[in-house]
């Protein structure tokens, strides 16, 4: 079955500006048929690291939120806490990051943000998923409570999944800090001794405390590590290392099936969007963001999620790469910029795996919004 995914350039013209061409996008796309009037909807973004500045723009949030409000429905914003270190690991600091990067009780249209799972990320449920990896999945429980789920994501690289949309969106960014170790469990890094300069980044940024320095290099210790990878993300010279061949796959697969367990029960009351915009080479987890890889691209909607992310990754890879970016291969329309980025993950074996397991389809038919003018 073909998945029918709509999209939108960014012209705007003095009849349509971009957020009320937004609006029309996700009514276009059917963003009514999952809402009725007083349902809990659960608007699943990133709010954005303290010092990034590529997560979406919150006025196009906005116009989201007044669209799903004029369905009747109840909106509130909401995401997890993280399991690294940062300022968004315990709800306090993680609304008040919300706030710093726009993201206000005001701002919002008068939305509230509910972060999922908690104070301190400990309020979840179980769901039963009964898959390969996973018997079960902990996802925070006020999405799992709510009536309606709409998930907003910003398409960009990503150093463990080679992307991130609306698949990572979903199942990391919707599990608890319990669900966030089991996806993590497999993810054991090395330090490569010969290359590592001791600067102690790694160690700094490590939330188990499982690094140490010594004589001058860092080491792991493989008992207390979580598997989070957030060393790998912060060694300015690539010396941590994990093996890519055997733990990626299996971290792929539990992800997509932690998205089966966020949308069970949810089937006919989901709807996804993704932003390509300032389309950086890692997570908007990062306290900082790296110059975007290509020009930025359009939004696209859709009820299914994997064609949605497949549909992004397409439009990606037709780009032509951005000259003096970490993207150093793969420049050319065509080629795969993920690949490009993070030749050591295979990016569509989630989305292989997420057709087997019944979270949506690769074949998508790309239906574009047409520009609203005036004719001379």
């Amino acid at each position: 079955m073909i998945a029918d995914v709509f999209f939108m350039d960014l012209e705007a013209t003095s009849k349509e500006n971009l957020p009320d061409k937004l609006s029309r996008l996700v009514k276009k796309a059917g963003i009514e048929n999952i809402l009725k009037e007083n349902d809990l909807t659960a608007v699943k973004i990133h709010f954005g690291e303290q010092g990034n500045t590529a997560y979406i723009r919150p006025v196009f949030i906005r116009k989201i939120l007044q669209t799903i409000k004029e369905y009747k429905a109840s909106p509130f914003l909401t995401d997890a806490n993280t399991l690294y270190v940062g300022t968004r690991s315990d709800s306090v600091s993680h609304i008040h990051t919300a706030i710093e990067n726009g993201f206000s009780y005001s701002s919002m249209d008068s939305t509230p943000i509910i972060i999922a799972d908690g104070l301190m990320g400990k309020s979840e449920t179980k769901i039963s998923v009964d898959q390969k990896n996973c018997s079960n999945v902990y996802i925070g429980s006020e999405i799992i409570n709510a009536t309606a789920l709409v998930s907003v994501a910003h398409f960009k690289g990503h150093e463990l999944s080679g992307f991130g949309g609306t698949l990572k969106n979903l199942g990391m960014g919707c599990a608890s800090r319990r669900g966030k170790l089991d996806m993590h469990s497999n993810v054991s890094p090395k330090i490569k001794q010969k290359t590592c300069i001791g600067c102690a980044e790694c160690e700094k940024h490590c939330p188990a405390s499982a690094i140490y320095l010594e004589e001058k290099k860092a080491n792991i210790d493989k008992n207390r590590c979580i598997g989070c990878a957030e060393c790998i993300v912060r060694c300015p010279t690539k010396s941590v290392n994990i093996n890519w061949n055997q733990t990626i796959p299996v971290f792929l697969e539990k992800m997509m099936e932690y998205s089966l367990g966020v949308l069970k029960n949810k089937e006919k009351k989901s709807f996804f969007i993704n932003f390509i915009t300032d389309v950086s080479p890692k997570c908007d987890c990062l306290s900082y963001s790296e110059s975007p890889i290509v020009n930025n691209v359009g939004i696209l909607a859709s009820t299914d999620p994997v064609a949605i992310d497949q549909a992004s990754a397409d439009l990606v890879n037709q780009q032509r790469g951005l000259p003096g970016t970490v993207l150093q291969t793969s420049l050319s329309p065509g080629e795969d910029k993920f690949t490009g980025l993070y030749p050591a993950v295979d990016w569509e074996h989630q989305l292989d795996y997420a057709g087997k397991i019944g979270l949506g389809t690769r074949e998508y038919r790309l239906i574009k919004l047409k520009t609203l003018s005036y004719k001379k």
